[in-house]
Protein backbone atom coordinates (compact mmCIF):
# COMPACT_ATOMS: atom_id res chain seq x y z
CA UNK A 1 0.00 0.00 0.00
CA UNK A 2 1.12 3.84 -0.33
CA UNK A 3 -0.55 7.09 0.54
CA UNK A 4 -0.83 9.11 -3.03
CA UNK A 5 -1.64 12.92 -2.42
CA UNK A 6 -1.68 15.36 -5.70
CA UNK A 7 -0.74 19.13 -4.24
CA UNK A 8 -1.71 22.15 -6.97
CA UNK A 9 0.35 25.33 -6.23
CA UNK A 10 -1.14 28.04 -8.79
CA UNK A 11 1.54 30.78 -9.44
CA UNK A 12 1.43 35.01 -11.04
CA UNK A 13 4.64 33.26 -13.32
CA UNK A 14 4.73 31.80 -16.68
CA UNK A 15 5.79 28.44 -16.99
CA UNK A 16 8.91 29.45 -18.40
CA UNK A 17 9.51 32.02 -15.79
CA UNK A 18 8.98 29.21 -13.25
CA UNK A 19 11.95 27.11 -14.92
CA UNK A 20 14.42 29.88 -13.67
CA UNK A 21 13.00 30.43 -10.49
CA UNK A 22 12.86 26.93 -9.57
CA UNK A 23 15.94 26.37 -9.58
CA UNK A 24 17.76 29.35 -8.36
CA UNK A 25 14.99 29.14 -5.17
CA UNK A 26 16.20 25.24 -5.04
CA UNK A 27 19.86 26.50 -4.80
CA UNK A 28 19.04 28.69 -2.10
CA UNK A 29 17.01 26.55 0.37
CA UNK A 30 19.80 24.02 -0.29
CA UNK A 31 22.00 26.60 1.33
CA UNK A 32 19.34 27.32 3.82
CA UNK A 33 19.18 23.54 5.11
CA UNK A 34 23.23 22.66 5.42
CA UNK A 35 25.54 22.96 8.43
CA UNK A 36 26.42 21.61 11.36
CA UNK A 37 27.31 18.54 9.89
CA UNK A 38 23.75 17.87 8.09
CA UNK A 39 22.13 19.14 4.92
CA UNK A 40 23.07 18.42 1.21
CA UNK A 41 25.31 16.70 -0.72
CA UNK A 42 25.35 17.43 -4.74
CA UNK A 43 27.11 14.08 -6.17
CA UNK A 44 25.65 14.81 -9.74
CA UNK A 45 24.57 17.70 -12.02
CA UNK A 46 24.46 16.52 -15.35
CA UNK A 47 22.34 16.66 -19.06
CA UNK A 48 20.76 13.09 -19.31
CA UNK A 49 18.73 11.31 -22.34
CA UNK A 50 16.46 8.68 -21.84
CA UNK A 51 14.17 6.46 -23.89
CA UNK A 52 13.45 9.89 -25.76
CA UNK A 53 13.34 12.00 -22.39
CA UNK A 54 16.09 14.66 -22.35
CA UNK A 55 16.67 17.08 -19.19
CA UNK A 56 19.18 17.27 -16.45
CA UNK A 57 19.64 15.05 -13.82
CA UNK A 58 20.72 15.41 -10.36
CA UNK A 59 21.58 12.60 -7.22
CA UNK A 60 21.61 13.97 -4.38
CA UNK A 61 22.30 13.15 -0.76
CA UNK A 62 20.22 14.18 2.53
CA UNK A 63 22.19 13.97 5.57
CA UNK A 64 18.55 14.65 7.54
CA UNK A 65 19.65 13.50 11.29
CA UNK A 66 17.37 16.75 12.85
CA UNK A 67 14.38 16.11 10.04
CA UNK A 68 13.56 12.67 11.05
CA UNK A 69 10.58 12.51 13.85
CA UNK A 70 11.39 11.00 16.99
CA UNK A 71 9.68 8.07 16.81
CA UNK A 72 12.28 7.18 13.72
CA UNK A 73 15.29 7.75 15.31
CA UNK A 74 13.69 5.46 18.47
CA UNK A 75 14.15 3.01 15.85
CA UNK A 76 16.93 3.58 13.28
CA UNK A 77 20.18 2.62 14.05
CA UNK A 78 22.88 5.30 13.95
CA UNK A 79 23.85 6.32 10.28
CA UNK A 80 20.75 5.33 8.99
CA UNK A 81 19.03 8.68 8.43
CA UNK A 82 20.83 9.35 4.62
CA UNK A 83 18.63 9.51 1.93
CA UNK A 84 18.73 9.45 -1.53
CA UNK A 85 17.44 11.81 -3.92
CA UNK A 86 17.45 11.21 -7.54
CA UNK A 87 15.59 13.60 -9.82
CA UNK A 88 15.07 14.22 -13.58
CA UNK A 89 13.93 17.08 -14.43
CA UNK A 90 12.79 16.79 -18.44
CA UNK A 91 10.83 20.25 -17.76
CA UNK A 92 7.75 21.01 -17.89
CA UNK A 93 8.00 17.78 -16.34
CA UNK A 94 10.21 16.31 -13.67
CA UNK A 95 10.40 13.31 -11.10
CA UNK A 96 11.94 13.00 -8.25
CA UNK A 97 12.80 9.73 -6.04
CA UNK A 98 14.13 9.65 -2.80
CA UNK A 99 15.16 6.59 -1.26
CA UNK A 100 17.32 5.04 2.07
CA UNK A 101 19.83 2.54 1.75
CA UNK A 102 18.95 0.89 4.98
CA UNK A 103 15.20 0.45 4.56
CA UNK A 104 15.68 -0.51 0.52
CA UNK A 105 12.51 -1.50 -1.18
CA UNK A 106 10.70 -0.73 2.10
CA UNK A 107 10.83 2.98 1.79
CA UNK A 108 10.41 5.68 -1.40
CA UNK A 109 9.24 9.19 -1.84
CA UNK A 110 7.90 9.65 -5.77
CA UNK A 111 7.03 13.26 -6.72
CA UNK A 112 6.25 13.66 -10.40
CA UNK A 113 5.01 17.20 -11.11
CA UNK A 114 4.04 18.79 -14.28
CA UNK A 115 4.07 22.55 -14.79
CA UNK A 116 1.23 23.74 -16.69
CA UNK A 117 -0.08 27.25 -18.21
CA UNK A 118 -3.81 26.71 -15.73
CA UNK A 119 -4.95 27.50 -12.81
CA UNK A 120 -5.11 24.29 -11.62
CA UNK A 121 -8.10 22.90 -12.44
CA UNK A 122 -6.84 20.14 -14.66
CA UNK A 123 -7.96 16.24 -13.38
CA UNK A 124 -5.75 14.04 -13.68
CA UNK A 125 -3.12 15.73 -15.20
CA UNK A 126 -0.62 12.59 -14.58
CA UNK A 127 -2.59 10.09 -16.50
CA UNK A 128 -3.25 7.48 -13.77
CA UNK A 129 -5.94 4.67 -14.50
CA UNK A 130 -9.19 5.58 -13.08
CA UNK A 131 -9.05 2.99 -9.93
CA UNK A 132 -5.91 4.96 -9.11
CA UNK A 133 -7.06 8.33 -9.60
CA UNK A 134 -10.19 7.95 -7.51
CA UNK A 135 -8.24 6.97 -4.22
CA UNK A 136 -5.80 10.53 -4.83
CA UNK A 137 -6.69 13.18 -2.70
CA UNK A 138 -6.65 16.93 -4.20
CA UNK A 139 -4.39 18.97 -1.63
CA UNK A 140 -4.67 23.13 -3.15
CA UNK A 141 -1.58 25.08 -1.94
CA UNK A 142 -2.17 28.99 -1.71
CA UNK A 143 0.96 30.82 -1.69
CA UNK A 144 -0.64 33.86 -0.24
CA UNK A 145 -2.43 32.34 2.68
CA UNK A 146 -0.99 32.69 6.34
CA UNK A 147 -3.21 29.95 8.05
CA UNK A 148 -1.82 27.40 6.15
CA UNK A 149 2.06 27.63 7.30
CA UNK A 150 3.53 26.84 10.54
CA UNK A 151 3.88 30.33 12.89
CA UNK A 152 6.91 28.92 13.51
CA UNK A 153 8.04 29.38 9.61
CA UNK A 154 6.48 32.66 8.91
CA UNK A 155 9.11 35.30 7.42
CA UNK A 156 7.46 38.58 6.49
CA UNK A 157 10.25 39.14 3.72
CA UNK A 158 8.36 35.74 2.37
CA UNK A 159 4.43 36.94 2.71
CA UNK A 160 3.20 36.83 -0.87
CA UNK A 161 0.36 39.13 0.96
CA UNK A 162 2.86 41.94 1.66
CA UNK A 163 5.71 41.40 -1.24
CA UNK A 164 5.50 43.68 -4.51
CA UNK A 165 7.83 42.77 -7.44
CA UNK A 166 9.47 46.05 -8.68
CA UNK A 167 10.60 44.39 -11.82
CA UNK A 168 7.21 43.19 -12.64
CA UNK A 169 4.84 44.94 -10.57
CA UNK A 170 3.33 41.87 -9.38
CA UNK A 171 1.62 41.53 -6.17
CA UNK A 172 1.29 41.94 -2.74
CA UNK A 173 -1.42 38.51 -3.39
CA UNK A 174 -4.35 39.64 -1.50
CA UNK A 175 -7.28 37.71 -0.16
CA UNK A 176 -8.86 37.56 -3.69
CA UNK A 177 -5.69 37.12 -5.70
CA UNK A 178 -6.80 34.15 -7.62
CA UNK A 179 -9.96 35.54 -9.02
CA UNK A 180 -7.99 38.72 -10.41
CA UNK A 181 -5.95 36.70 -11.74
CA UNK A 182 -7.82 34.98 -13.76
CA UNK A 183 -9.59 38.40 -14.70
CA UNK A 184 -5.92 39.76 -15.55
CA UNK A 185 -4.76 38.41 -18.90
CA UNK A 186 -1.62 40.54 -19.17
CA UNK A 187 0.00 38.92 -15.80
CA UNK A 188 1.03 35.28 -16.16
CA UNK A 189 0.13 32.48 -14.56
CA UNK A 190 0.91 28.49 -14.17
CA UNK A 191 0.08 25.70 -11.80
CA UNK A 192 2.65 22.93 -10.69
CA UNK A 193 0.60 19.43 -10.16
CA UNK A 194 2.69 17.71 -8.01
CA UNK A 195 1.68 14.19 -7.57
CA UNK A 196 3.50 12.77 -4.46
CA UNK A 197 3.38 8.84 -3.77
CA UNK A 198 4.50 7.82 -0.07
CA UNK A 199 5.83 4.01 0.79
CA UNK A 200 6.68 3.39 4.15
CA UNK A 201 6.54 -0.35 5.30
CA UNK A 202 7.17 -0.67 8.80
CA UNK A 203 4.84 -2.58 11.15
CA UNK A 204 3.57 -0.50 13.80
CA UNK A 205 4.53 3.17 11.66
CA UNK A 206 3.46 2.88 8.49
CA UNK A 207 0.35 4.78 8.59
CA UNK A 208 1.53 6.94 11.09
CA UNK A 209 5.16 8.02 8.94
CA UNK A 210 3.34 8.12 5.79
CA UNK A 211 0.70 11.03 6.83
CA UNK A 212 4.12 12.57 9.04
CA UNK A 213 5.65 12.07 5.36
CA UNK A 214 2.70 13.81 3.46
CA UNK A 215 2.32 17.07 6.40
CA UNK A 216 5.84 17.40 5.45
CA UNK A 217 6.20 17.48 1.94
CA UNK A 218 2.81 19.89 2.19
CA UNK A 219 4.95 22.31 4.11
CA UNK A 220 7.85 22.27 2.22
CA UNK A 221 5.81 23.10 -0.73
CA UNK A 222 4.16 25.85 0.58
CA UNK A 223 7.21 27.30 2.08
CA UNK A 224 9.36 26.82 -0.89
CA UNK A 225 6.98 28.87 -3.18
CA UNK A 226 5.97 31.43 -0.70
CA UNK A 227 10.14 32.22 -0.95
CA UNK A 228 9.77 31.70 -4.36
CA UNK A 229 7.61 34.51 -5.41
CA UNK A 230 8.96 36.91 -2.93
CA UNK A 231 12.67 36.50 -4.55
CA UNK A 232 11.25 36.70 -7.89
CA UNK A 233 13.17 40.49 -8.62
CA UNK A 234 16.16 38.35 -7.88
CA UNK A 235 15.87 35.77 -10.24
CA UNK A 236 13.69 37.35 -13.19
CA UNK A 237 16.41 38.51 -15.21
CA UNK A 238 18.15 35.25 -15.01
CA UNK A 239 19.24 33.03 -18.25
CA UNK A 240 19.54 29.19 -17.93
CA UNK A 241 23.39 29.84 -18.63
CA UNK A 242 23.17 32.10 -15.48
CA UNK A 243 21.48 29.44 -13.16
CA UNK A 244 23.91 26.73 -14.30
CA UNK A 245 26.70 28.65 -13.06
CA UNK A 246 24.93 29.25 -9.76
CA UNK A 247 24.54 25.67 -9.23
CA UNK A 248 28.07 24.58 -9.70
CA UNK A 249 29.25 27.98 -6.72
CA UNK A 250 26.32 26.51 -4.63
CA UNK A 251 28.07 22.92 -4.90
CA UNK A 252 30.94 24.21 -3.54
CA UNK A 253 29.56 25.91 -1.09
CA UNK A 254 27.43 23.11 0.29
CA UNK A 255 30.16 21.09 0.71
CA UNK A 256 32.28 23.53 2.84
CA UNK A 257 29.13 24.83 4.96
CA UNK A 258 28.10 21.06 5.92
CA UNK A 259 31.59 20.36 7.47
CA UNK A 260 30.56 23.72 9.83
CA UNK A 261 28.70 26.21 11.60
CA UNK A 262 24.94 24.88 13.46
CA UNK A 263 22.20 22.62 11.98
CA UNK A 264 19.89 24.93 9.85
CA UNK A 265 16.48 24.75 8.53
CA UNK A 266 13.42 23.19 9.76
CA UNK A 267 13.08 20.32 12.00
CA UNK A 268 10.48 18.07 12.58
CA UNK A 269 7.91 17.85 14.92
CA UNK A 270 6.21 14.85 16.12
CA UNK A 271 2.73 15.71 15.72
Amino acid sequence: MVLIKEYRVLLPVSVEEYQVGQLFSVAEASKDNTGGGEGIEVLKNEPYELDGEKGQYTHKIYHLQSKVPGFVKMVAPEGSLVFHEKAWNAYPYCRTIVTNEYMKDNFFVKIETWHKPDFGDQENVHGLDSNTWKEVEVVPIDIADNSQINEGDYKANEDPACYRSEKTGRGPLKQDWKKELANNPSCPHMCAYKLVTVKFQWWGLQGKVERFIHKQEKRLFTNFHRQLFCSLDRWVELTMEDIRRMEDETQKELDEMRQKGAVRGMSAKDE
